[in-house]
């Protein structure tokens, strides 16, 4: 039986958790035995058809997450992140139990990129003196306190432009495979990490 199957919404989130599960040292788990798999219907198949999907590896899998953005998810105007999680960890633990949890990340995965200045610059090829949040700040993107912008995605994409490369989801394993995750500072990622500490400690 392998340790966790995850259901993600997109190639983008997959390659990013590829990037993180794939560092067990850097979460602080023990190594683990996983499978990853993106749903057809994106963030809104994920919230309508992903636990009865899932609840057909419960007895191949120790554990399962299910991943999606709220962004894009079909109830942004009906209730919040958290309300939606809550209902969807419900569905998941008719058949898991305590063995699945759900994530919605607001207000999307590409959040998880901005991190770190200097692993962005990496990944990116940054070699301009001005910051990638300064230019971004220069062009009229907004930052939150944390630092992040409030449109992440567009934010990337914006970059990815700027340095003339696509938005692939490569770049995302690159930045989760190198960006400190112990030190994270978005909640759903803190929510996920404390999950998988909490099933897989070392």
């Amino acid at each position: 039986m392998q340790d966790l199957v995850v259901l993600v919404a997109d190639k983008n989130m997959q390659f990013a958790l590829r990037g993180a599960l794939g560092r067990p040292q850097a979460l602080g788990t023990r190594p683990l035995t996983w499978d990853i798999r993106p749903h057809m219907g994106r963030d809104g198949g994920v919230r309508t058809s992903g636990a009865d999907m899932l609840a057909c590896d419960a007895g191949r899998f120790s554990h399962a997450l299910m991943l999606l953005d709220f962004q894009g998810c079909g109830h942004e105007e009906r209730e919040t992140p958290l309300s939606l999680e809550g209902k969807l960890d419900e569905q998941l633990q008719r058949v898991w139990g305590s063995r699945a949890k759900c994530i919605v990340i607001a207000p999307e995965v590409d959040i998880w990129l901005w991190g770190s200045d200097r692993v962005l610059h990496e990944a990116l090829q940054w070699s301009t003196e001005e910051s990638i949040r300064d230019w971004l700040r220069h062009r009229g993107f907004e930052f939150d306190a944390a630092g992040k912008p409030l449109q992440p995605k567009e934010a990337i994409e914006a970059v990815c432009r700027r340095q003339k490369r696509p938005r692939s989801s490569a770049i995302y394993e690159s930045i989760t495979g190198r960006v400190s995750l112990q030190h994270c500072t978005d909640q759903t990622f803190q929510r996920l990490r404390a999950q998988l500490l909490a099933w897989f400690a070392p």
